[in-house]
């Protein structure tokens, strides 16, 4: 009876995506909720410990809730985190030194923005449609989208002009960690 009830939780550990199964800790996985819905993000500290770290930092602080898709490109990604909304801006947090790894980027990703230079992330990030393979090692990588592909999918183009800028964007409402949810 054992052996059987083992073999069954084998099996059913083998149906749950390895992805839900590692969205499990609440201290890194994020909610990020838009009109549209949720988009889980589970945090990647062993890829990127001090962009985790600069990340939960600013969510805690409800730096994130209210901040447009300042950038957003169809086919390749859209862009977070600046509470200016120009692409300009930043936290009042010190930049963060590049943490590239050679995880492959891919649909779902979630990257952080920077200038011309590698050590000039702050609060600006990036969810990956497809497209962002190029971005591997040039770009630090610190989280992954678990669930909710469907509502970045629905992330306003709206008026977008040769750049990518977008007028009348859509925004995140909020943006949590799991373990303070309420």
């Amino acid at each position: 009876m054992k052996r059987l009830l083992a073999a069954g939780a084998l099996v059913l550990a083998g149906l749950v995506p390895v992805a839900a199964q590692q969205a499990a800790d609440p201290q890194n996985t994020v909610f990020l909720d838009t009109k549209d819905g949720r988009i889980t993000i589970r945090l990647r500290p062993d890829l990127a410990p001090k962009h985790v770290e600069q990340i939960k930092a600013l969510t805690k602080r409800g730096f994130y809730n209210g901040v447009v898709f300042h950038r957003v490109i169809d086919g390749f990604m859209a862009q977070t985190g600046d509470p200016t909304g120009t692409g300009t801006g930043k936290s009042d947090l010190p930049n963060i030194p590049a943490e590239f790894s050679q995880t492959q980027y891919k649909r779902g990703s979630v990257g952080m923005a920077r200038s011309q230079s590698p050590d000039s992330a702050n609060s600006q990030f990036f969810i990956c449609y497809d497209g962002c393979g190029p971005l591997t090692g040039q770009y630090t990588l610190f989280g992954e989208v678990v669930s909710g592909m469907d509502v970045v999918d629905k992330i306003k183009k709206g008026n977008q002009a040769a750049n990518g800028m977008v007028s009348n964007p859509d925004k995140i409402v909020k943006m949590q960690l799991a373990a303070d949810a309420k």
